[in-house]
């Protein structure tokens, strides 16, 4: 009996299949301190078993079709085991936050492995407050981070009390082991799918000619912006060397409401206001370092969700990327955040928004 599902990546998320390596990993997470004792194990798992079938997602692996057919699909993860996906540890005495930090930097410094379903969540007790923290990590390849937002709410109650299990549902039965048959068929229908995408694309460029010139200009709009990044890379700084597969995690606390109070006193949004403290906190670094920023500026890669109300709880990646400034040379805080502002509003035009989400 062949497999019921056999879904293939779309091409951004086999990109970030494609873009790991030893040194740079591809995948995602967060970490959540919560208050109270933390929940048994045991109960903490059923929780979590009793929401699985909201998110299909994370019971199924990476397969390969044969001979490059076709990008990788997901398939039932047939021998699929919830206690190692979610994890129990403790930090030793006294619970500091350093400790926890330097846990969050292990575990992301290590990648998934893929002949599972490409995720984790640690449940860490033995915080010196009492509390206990929540480490999740997923690959980029199964979600991006507005859909590890969604999901968080699909498997997490949010309200004082948990909501009732459903009733009457079956026990789950993945989809069978699928063969090399199954896999090479799947994968010659995706290719001939996506041929059969150029040649809708084709058509209607013959019948609407108009949208097909937009088309065009904002795929040469999109091409000069690569061109553009090609002529001018990323400025020589401590933070441009090799990289290694060690990370190091640290957090800040900050007040959602400072940004908006500086937002609503000096323009901009509360986009601008974070990259203009960023910025402020990377100049502050480099001097430390001893490296001049006179007339230097760091770019950084924003993430952009482009995932419409209707496919919030979904998987896959829906985003675009924009390059933000940082002026790191501008040292009064008020004139950098106009200067990032400024910047921001030219790159939110229509034309190049429309270029980024190509």
């Amino acid at each position: 009996m062949p497999p019921r599902h056999l879904d293939r990546l779309t091409a951004t998320d086999a990109s970030f299949l494609h873009q790991e390596g030893s040194s740079s990993h591809m995948h995602i997470g967060a970490l959540v301190r919560a208050e109270g004792p933390p929940p048994a194990y045991n109960d903490f798992l059923d929780s979590i078993r009793m929401r699985l079938h909201l998110v299909p997602r994370y019971r199924q692996r990476l397969v390969f079709p044969p001979v490059a057919s076709g990008r990788p699909l997901w398939t039932d993860d047939v021998d699929f085991n919830l206690e190692y996906h979610v994890r129990h540890t403790a930090l030793p005495g006294p619970g500091s936050d350093e400790q926890l930090m330097n846990l969050a930097a292990r575990v992301f410094s290590q990648q998934l492995d893929r002949s599972k379903p490409l995720w984790e969540l640690w449940l860490i007790e033995g915080l010196a407050d009492g509390g206990f923290a929540l480490l999740s990590k997923s690959h980029h390849a199964m979600i991006d981070g507005i859909a590890g937002v969604d999901l968080g709410t699909v498997l997490f109650d949010l309200a004082p009390e948990p909501a009732p299990p459903e009733e009457g549902l079956e026990p789950w039965v993945p989809d069978p082991e699928p063969t090399s048959v199954d896999l090479l068929s799947a994968g010659v229908a995706g290719m001939a799918k996506a041929s059969a995408g150029v040649a809708a694309k084709a058509l209607a460029s013959l019948t609407r000619p108009e949208r097909a010139l937009e088309d065009a200009k904002v795929a040469a709009e999109g091409l000069g912006e690569i061109a553009w990044a090609g002529l001018n890379p990323a400025p020589p700084s401590p933070l441009n060397l090799e990289i290694g597969p060690h990370r190091r995690f640290a957090g800040i606390v900050c007040e959602l409401n400072d940004f908006k109070t500086v937002k609503n006193v000096l323009g901009g949004t509360v986009n601008d206001v974070v990259l203009a403290v960023v910025a402020g906190a990377l100049r502050h670094w480099l001097h430390s370092r001893g490296v001049r920023t006179q007339g230097l500026e760091l770019r950084a890669l924003v993430p952009v969700s482009v995932r419409s109300r209707d496919e919030r709880n979904g998987t896959g990646n829906r985003l675009a990327v924009m390059r933000g400034p940082l002026p790191v040379y501008i040292d009064d805080p008020v004139e950098r955040l106009a200067v990032v502002a400024r910047r921001w509003t030219t790159s939110r035009s229509p034309s190049r928004r429309s270029a980024r989400r190509c």
